[in-house]
């Protein structure tokens, strides 16, 4: 073998080796440690989020000693940052754009779980879906843009929620509804939007009564005679919640079907049927003084004077 092909040989054999023991060098090599470097640090490239942050809510965790944050309030959140203050790899950073919403509230989580709004937050219809906090929640923006202050009006609360749910806030455009759009009240009056037990995240008035009791509490109770729907069933056995084409919010268009999918002619305990022309029934359905039931059972919610519910 000549002398140039053996020392050729010679170079690529060592090459090889030495390419191998770095590779082996580098595999090696234990991954930095995180430690904590400070908002100060951040804001070296982050300039414009780190002075917005300042008017922020959260900026709180920058000055209270007590929380265990001061100083660092960006990392509360991102995580400890002194690698991706190396490498400016956004792999190195904790970022809720490359989080799941499960991880985003176990985040968020951290400092709000003890919050009285937050109870239920797991079985909550938000969580089921897995809607994260800062599907609605915008962390870094200040004054009107900031969540804290969006949140403070109905019309703030209301374009929100219609992100997401745009039949429900359809139904306020119906001639009978509830006052949304006017600003007088937002869906947060009748939703927790955090956590609830509840279906649809409702609200409770007061123990296990129907939140919509919280405005309407004229037709509370307790009543001498009450009417049973009223007591055991909730609110929409009979009424739209957001908004209807009928009188009163109701699911019929007329009184009498509506009270008729309860009283119907149906015979019980021996007794006959109150409808039908013939005694001892007396709602002869034929004669169209007995097609609306209110006029004679005008307390329908219940009664202090009449078992009939007729005062």
């Amino acid at each position: 073998m000549k002398p140039l092909t053996l020392i050729l040989l010679a170079a690529a054999v060592l090459a090889a080796a030495g390419g191998k023991a770095q590779q082996q060098s580098q595999a090696g090599d234990p991954p930095k440690k995180k430690e904590y470097v400070g908002s100060d640090s951040c804001a070296g490239c982050h300039e414009e989020i780190h002075t917005g942050f300042k008017k922020n809510a959260h900026s709180i965790l920058e000055t209270n000693q007590k929380r265990g944050w001061a100083e660092k309030a960006c990392e509360s959140c991102h995580g400890p940052g002194s690698v991706h203050a190396e490498t400016n790899e956004a792999a190195d950073i904790l970022s809720p754009k490359l989080m799941s919403p499960a991880a985003i509230d176990a985040m968020c989580l951290g400092c709000h779980k003890n919050q009285a709004t937050q109870v239920g937050r797991l079985q909550s219809g938000h969580a089921r879906n897995a809607v994260a906090c800062t599907a609605c929640h915008n962390v870094h923006k200040t004054g009107e843009e900031s969540s804290a202050v969006q949140f403070r009006k109905p019309a703030g609360v209301n374009k929100n929620c219609a992100g997401c749910h745009v039949n429900s806030m359809a139904s306020f455009n119906k001639p009978h509804r509830h006052r949304l759009p006017e600003g007088a009240m937002s869906c947060t009056a009748c939703h927790n939007p955090h956590a609830s037990f509840l279906n649809r995240n409702l609200r409770l008035a007061n123990a296990s009564e129907p939140g919509c009791l919280n405005c309407h509490a004229n037709y509370r109770g307790p009543f001498i005679y009450e009417h049973a729907p009223v007591k055991n069933e909730p609110c929409t056995i009979c009424h739209e919640p957001h908004g209807s084409i009928n009188p009163r919010m109701l699911t019929r268009h007329e009184i009498a079907p509506l009270c008729l999918e309860c009283h119907s002619n149906i015979q019980s305990g021996g007794r006959s049927g109150s409808l039908g022309g013939i005694p001892p029934s007396y709602h002869d359905l034929s004669n169209p003084r007995y097609r609306n039931c209110t006029i004679c059972h005008q307390k329908v919610h219940g009664s202090n004077a009449s078992r009939g519910l007729f005062r």
